[in-house]
Parts: structure tokens; sequence; C-alpha cells
């Protein structure tokens, strides 16, 4: 990056190589500005040794509390200063566009952007003075927000598409897809994409946000998601994909279907995705096996039935253990997403789930803690109990946001103590010759000194919801 902008630099180069050194950065933090500014002076001086150690020391000195969205109103108000037309679009700015407008942010884009962005740009683009856009005509733009003198305007609510195949295939010809390789390799040993096949969740888990789609979901056809596959192996060459859909495979007879496409393009690439414990009939896991995936996670998350359906999960205990099973016989590597914390979990809830992960032995765990995110009825439900910090600084945070049965210094325990009981039983370790019996007792003394005297309890203001209709490819 300094090597291709040497010499004097302009503003707009300047403001250019900052967002650039953003991007550049490995976490999601801004490089700190006054350090970035410095650099570039240096830079401008001909002092390239001083502008690359200044450039690395804003890159690791940057704190750690910046968040994305702070990182994104840096990165904006230095493209507004250098001239840029300033687009925002996401969960968060979808959820607060107010706290972007200040920053340099123009437009924001509500919900799903595909038809919006594409619209708003060929609106830009045939005005003569972009900066001052014709408000009468983007007031026609569904799916909109921007910041007048009066206060924030929205235009119409744009619906989600019903049909993504109608969308062409991302354009991964722009992709400088050897520094993702070098980058991936260099990291993990190996290089992965990310596809998606199915936008939204139709799902009602009650801590789960969903400021895009709501509760609409659409699939693409399982043979255009194989098209995409096959071009993938045959250009780009990855040796691993990642599925981000919320949850893949809603259809099991879709699942099935994707399996047949795949293997008659010979596109197979190893995938992993995440999905539901009830969507794992043997026809899915059979379409997954011949497509290609190696591991899928799951929303395991409790293994009491009293939380689970406390969550609105909609699943039964049951089925947990036999989605592990079946996964296995596949072939398929199967991995829970574990969930403590939720008001009205007791030590008993708590050692119901340590029991589950003892009997089915997934290959992998992720474990938090129940997270009240803003726009959830889990949110709604517990807001009036949430502290000063209501935001983790990292995903390993674990830290309580409201009061839980348990202070974080036992949650955090309780995480440490079940990946060794994991590892003890992946290896096929003794327990009395780990750690185990130590974290035992450790958690033990946590229990009994970390106890809320006022927990938590929910009471639920709406009916239970009912399970999503999925016999269509949308909804």
């Amino acid at each position: 990056l300094l090597r291709a902008l040497d010499g004097p630099q302009s503003t707009g180069q300047r403001a250019q190589l900052l967002s650039q050194c953003a991007k550049a950065a490995k976490t999601p933090v801004v490089v700190a500005e006054i350090e970035a500014e410095r650099a570039l002076d240096a830079l401008a001086g001909g002092d390239r040794d001083q502008s690359m150690k200044l450039l690395d020391h804003a890159w690791r000195t940057a704190p750690d509390s910046q968040t994305v969205r702070e990182a994104a109103c840096t990165m904006s108000r230095m493209a507004r200063a250098a001239g840029a037309i300033m687009i925002a679009s996401g969960s968060d700015v979808s959820d607060h566009p107010e706290l972007y407008f200040s920053h340099g942010v123009q437009f924001v884009v509500l919900g799903e952007g595909d038809h919006t962005v594409l619209e708003l740009l060929q609106c830009l683009e045939r005005q003569t003075e972009p900066s001052e856009p014709a408000w009468s005509e983007i007031d026609n733009i569904r799916g909109l927000a921007y910041a007048t003198a009066q206060g924030i305007q929205k235009t119409a609510k744009r619906p989600a598409e019903k049909m993504p195949t109608l969308f062409e295939m991302p354009a991964w010809d722009m992709l400088d897809v050897e520094k993702y390789r070098a980058a991936w390799v260099a990291r993990h040993g190996y290089f992965s994409l990310n596809m998606v096949s199915t936008r939204g969740c139709p799902y009602h888990c009650n801590w789960c946000a969903k400021p895009i789609w709501g509760q609409h979901y659409a699939m693409r056809s399982p043979a255009d998601v194989a098209d995409e596959m096959a071009h993938l192996k045959h250009t780009l060459k990855p040796e691993h994909i990642w599925f981000a859909d919320d949850i893949f495979g809603l259809r099991p007879q879709w699942v099935a279907e994707f399996g047949h496409e795949v293997d008659r393009r010979n596109a197979a690439i190893p995938f992993m995705i995440q999905s539901r414990v009830d969507l794992m009939t043997d026809i899915a896991t059979a379409g997954l096996k011949r497509a290609g995936c190696v591991e899928v996670w799951l929303g395991a998350e409790s293994g009491s039935q009293k939380i689970l359906d406390a969550m609105d999960k909609g699943i039964q205990r049951v089925q947990i253990a036999a989605a592990r099973a079946k996964l296995k016989a596949a072939g398929i590597r199967a991995c829970f997403f574990i969930q403590f914390g939720y008001p009205g979990e007791t030590w008993d809830d708590i050692m119901h789930t340590i029991q589950m992960v003892r009997d089915t032995v997934p290959d992998n765990i992720g474990i938090s803690v129940s997270y009240p995110l803003p726009g959830t009825r889990f949110y709604d439900m517990v807001k009036s109990q949430l502290g000063d910090k209501q935001n983790w600084s990292d995903s390993d945070d674990l830290a309580m946001l409201f009061k839980g049965t348990y202070q974080s210094a036992f949650y955090r325990k309780l995480h440490q103590l079940l990946h060794a009981e994991l590892d003890v039983a992946l290896q096929h370790l003794s327990p009395n010759r780990s750690v185990l019996p130590a974290l035992w007792d450790e958690l033990r003394e946590l229990e009994r000194t970390c106890r809320n005297d006022t927990p938590t309890q929910l009471s639920k203001p709406y009916a239970i919801p009912l399970a999503p209709d999925l016999s269509a490819p949308w909804n």
C-alpha cells in the first residue's frame, strides 16, 4: 500500500489511504486517526521507514473497545471529507440509522439492499449534481432513510425479494482472490470462501435479532446454488466453503435436490453449514453427504426442555441426540451451539446440558451466555434490568448483561469446564487424570458465591409461536 502511494498525497488520496489501512487491519478496528495522519505526513516527506512504523503502531494500539460501528463511522467521515457519497447498509444501521447520519452517512438502506441500492445509484447517476440529490425522486425509492433539517425521513418499506435466484451470481471476478488465499492459508492452512443459499429464517427463537428479513425466508433453487459452487470450484479453486445462511436447508427435499445437482456437475467442495436439529432428517443428511458437507453447527442451546421451551426454540431434547447420531453415521462433523444463563435456568438445568454433551459427544461446541439483542422479544422482557454495560467488548466476554441466576464469573468457569469435559471425551482420557476435578471444585465454589439473590424471571406477554410453514421455497 505504501509503495503504491509514494510521494506527496492529495486530500483524496490521504482519505483513500486511511480507508484502505482500516480495511487491511487484522481486527475490526479502524486505524487510529492521529497515528495514521502522522504516518501520511512522514510518507509525504519521504520517510518511508517512519511511516511504516507509525502505521504498524496505529494498527496495534487501536483500542479494543472500538466497535465495528465506530470503525464504520470513522471511515464514513474520512470518505465524506474526500467528497464521496456515503451509503450504509446492514443489520446495525437498519436498527439505528440515526447513529450514522452525524458521521457522514447520507443514505441508509433499510433491510434487504439489492434492489434499493441499484435504484439509488441509478437515480444519483441521472443527476448533474449528486451532492444535492433530487429528494422528490429519491422519495420514490423504497427501503431508504436519509437525514434532513426536519429530521430523519424514511421512504416506504421494501418487501424482501421472494425469488433470490433473480439476482445474478456474485461478481467473483472482482475479488483479488490471491490475497484472500494467502491470508487464509497463512492463518488456517487452507483457503475458504463464503456462499449463501437461503436468506432469512422463519423460526421464532426469542433471543434472535432479524432486522433485515424478519420472519421471512427465500431460498435459491438447488441448481442455482450448485452452478455457483461449480463456478468457484473450477475458477477460484477454494478448498472449503462456509455457507453463511442463518439456517441452511430449511426443506429436506431441497437438500436432497441440491446433493443431486452438485453431484451432476462434479461441483462438490467440502463445506460447513448452520442448521437445526429438527431439520436433520435421513433425506437431509444423505443430501448433505452427497453434496460434500463436512461440518454442521446445530443450535442445541440447552439440555433442559424447560429452557428450550422458554426460548421458543421449537425443538425437543431428544432431537438433539438424534441429529448428532444421523450426522455421525453420514461421516459429517456435528457441532453444538450452547447457551447458558437464560432467565430461569437453574443448577439442575445446567447439569442437564452438561450431561447432554457427555452423552452425545459433539465434535465441537461454541458456548455463550444469553445476550439481549435490541429488537428481540427477549430484549423487551429483560431491558428494564440492563445495566450500564449493554455490549460485549469481544465474543469471549461472556458478561451477563442482566441479572441471571449466577454472576459472570460462574459462567466463564462453566465455559472452561464444559470445553474440558468435551476434550476428555473426544480424546478418551481418564477424567480423574485430567484438569476436570479441579475445575469442578472451582465451579461448585462459584455456584455458592456467585448466586444472585433476585435473578431475572421471565413472564411471556405473548402466545407460544406456531411452527413455520415451510411448504414453499419462500414465505
